[in-house]
């Protein structure tokens, strides 16, 4: 198995100029998407566990899947991270099953909901990037609260995030405060807060600088040039993917989601993780809607999860190529991570 932690991964991106897709997952089909997706094109894959995917799944058997599909493709560099760690005990069990890669979220407090102090924020990330680097594993801290610039509302996504009125210096990460997080906590990786959202309502018309601060991307970047940035709540909700939804008799109203082309001028100043969620989702559930619209006698579970399964590696493969990961999951030598760790002591 080609484990790797998300600092080599990043790190390797930054010196070829490309972004890595992040998707999240929650059962077997969504793995086999995202490493199938990594087989056609040769990429990295990043596969990302949220809180309520380990509740969902159940811990120890997300592990044994998510190995058992590793191991079939041994050539596929992949990252295995902990996405939305509220607290330092979810990044240190995510450590303990053999994360290689754990996000500690102190925007918000360990209720998941509340907004923290800065202090706050600095403190518990650097608790978890203090165990995290003696073992090789990568920390991904986040300044900013994800929300809207349209409404001034933060948002809640799969039990995380704030749902009231937030105001802008925190739907905005400062360059200035992004600089001193970094250097007090050591992080690997900043989730900025730009004007990206989790879900499928992000924007209400076609994204412009006013409610997608791309240029506050560029102004980070030149403050932590070295610190990787990462782009959460960055599905591009296409017109023909919510169209398909819509057809099979999805109930979506109209929204934007954040144009593929904003994420790649956003790789150009130092985006390099972007997380894709969403647009799995849709694309799973249109073929599910499809399948039984067009098979009402149908009952194997088998043929319409294969279905989802194909309809979300379409979009995994897409992003691999959009995003610039393709053709490098063959250059990637895989460092064990507990060699890796001397690089952080």
């Amino acid at each position: 198995m080609a484990l790797l932690s998300l600092r080599q991964l990043l790190d390797y991106a930054a010196e070829n100029n490309f972004g890595v897709a992040a998707f999240n997952i929650n059962n077997l089909e969504q793995i086999h998407a995202v490493l199938e997706a990594a087989n056609e094109t040769d990429s990295p894959a990043i596969i990302q566990v949220s809180r309520g995917a380990r509740k969902y799944a159940n811990d120890v058997v997300l592990k044994q899947m998510a190995q058992g599909a590793i191991d079939l493709y041994p050539h596929i560099p992949v990252v295995i991270h902990q996405d939305h760690g509220n607290s330092p005990k979810t990044c240190f069990s995510a450590m303990q099953l053999g994360f290689s890669s754990v996000m500690m979220d102190g925007s918000l407090e360990e209720d998941g909901k509340t907004p923290a102090s800065f202090d706050y924020n600095v403190e518990t990330t650097a608790s978890v990037v203090k165990v995290a680097h003696t073992l090789g594993i990568s920390v991904e801290g986040e300044l900013g609260c994800l929300g809207s610039l349209e409404s001034g509302h933060g948002e809640k996504e799969d039990g995380h995030g704030h749902e009231g009125v937030l105001p802008l210096d925190m739907l905005l990460t400062d360059p200035n405060e992004a600089q001193e997080f970094v250097q007090r906590t050591g992080v690997d990786a900043l989730a900025i807060a730009i004007g990206t959202s989790h879900g499928a309502y992000k924007f209400t018309r076609k994204p412009d600088a006013g409610i997608l601060n791309i240029q506050r991307i560029r102004e980070i970047h030149e403050k932590v040039p070295n610190t990787h940035l990462v782009m959460h709540g960055s599905s591009s909700l296409p017109e023909e993917l919510q169209d398909e939804f819509r057809k099979w008799g999805g109930d979506l109203k109209t929204t934007f989601g954040v144009p593929v082309s904003e994420i790649q001028e956003g790789i150009r100043h130092g985006v390099r993780k972007i997380n894709v969620d969403t647009d799995c989702r849709l694309a799973m559930t249109a073929a599910i809607r499809k399948f039984f619209k067009e098979q009402p006698a149908e009952f194997d579970p088998r043929k319409y999860l294969t279905l989802a399964r194909d309809a979300m590696k379409k979009v995994c493969h897409d992003r691999m190529v959009q995003f610039g990961q393709a053709g490098h999951g063959h250059k990637i030598r895989s460092t064990p991570l507990s060699q890796f760790s001397k690089y952080y002591m």
